[in-house]
């Protein structure tokens, strides 16, 4: 059977228990959703019917559902099947991030895991990923919030989700990081500067990062360093209206380097620079230079 496209949007926030929901949830909030946390996924149909009879000037939803609620697993497959074969605009976005980052936000909150009740924080945050996975697998977005902090994630969902000329026009964030660090997994595009002479081995550069003049001069004074640039500008202002033409609302370019302090710093500097003049929407973000406090 055929249904008619329902009124509104529909995002659900779900994912692991401190991943960032909640922070998600109030950014869509600010900007207008009507939303609900922690709604027993049994409901969500009789919600919604209720909502298209009775009150359809709700037309934009968030909604977190998660363990919290003991039967969410069971009842997930095909409540949603349901929504979705009813036609409605619905989005699944699922948070996650390392176990690392779940225990040091536990530990920071004092709030218990709603699976940690008989055993180690740790185990209830494995367990959860490992019940939590055909969840992951049937969602639209996957966002890991490892190395968010709060404002972050906040800016990530609106430009995302909320933003309307961000909805019209592809968001490029170029991200400076570390390879010690781990690779970041929102990144489309991954390129590897550690070719490039490493101001670390300096000890009159060591302290300073890739803002820094004479880190920059040191860096890109270079001759492979200024012709990679060059190069790499080139490929990116033919990629970047590719992946406009595909629909593609974010695009994520990471340059790496070792420590993400200098060279890759300088290098998405650079980038920005050339290739800010070519498209709009442009941001930079240097992840290892970004505040440690972590999303909520």
């Amino acid at each position: 059977m055929v249904h008619d496209q329902k009124i509104g949007r529909i995002m659900i926030l779900t994912g692991l228990s401190g991943s960032g929901k909640t922070t998600a949830l109030n950014a869509l909030e600010d900007a207008g959703f009507f939303c609900i946390d922690n709604l027993p996924v049994l409901l969500l149909p009789k919600f919604l019917a209720l909502r298209d009879e009775a009150n359809p000037e709700v037309n934009k939803l968030g909604l977190v559902m998660d363990m919290r609620e003991r039967q969410f697993i069971n009842h997930f497959p095909q409540v949603f099947k349901q929504l979705r074969s009813e036609n409605y605009d619905l989005k699944i976005i699922f948070f996650e991030a390392s176990d690392e980052a779940l225990v040091k936000r536990f530990s920071e909150t004092r709030r218990p895991h709603p699976l940690a009740a008989d055993g180690s924080l740790l185990e209830g945050i494995r367990r959860e990923k490992q019940l939590m996975e055909p969840v992951r697998e049937a969602s639209d977005e996957i966002i890991d919030t490892t190395r968010l902090n709060v404002h972050q994630l906040r800016e990530l969902i609106e430009k995302k989700f909320i933003d309307p000329v961000a909805a019209r026009e592809m968001s490029i964030e170029l991200m400076s990081f570390g390879f010690k660090h781990g690779l970041p997994s929102e990144a489309d595009i991954v390129m590897d500067v550690r070719f490039l002479p490493n101001p670390y081995y300096l000890d009159e550069l060591r302290d300073l990062d890739g803002n820094h003049k004479a880190v920059i001069r040191y860096v890109l004074s270079d001759v492979e360093a200024a012709r990679f640039v060059d190069e790499l500008t080139a490929l990116l202002g033919g990629l970047i209206p590719l992946y406009k033409r595909e629909g593609k609302s974010y695009l994520t370019i990471a340059i790496g380097c070792t420590g993400g302090q200098h060279r890759s710093v300088t290098v998405v500097n650079e980038l920005a620079a050339r290739l800010g003049r070519q498209v709009d929407n442009l941001s930079v973000r240097h992840r290892e230079l970004s505040g440690r406090h972590l999303a909520s």
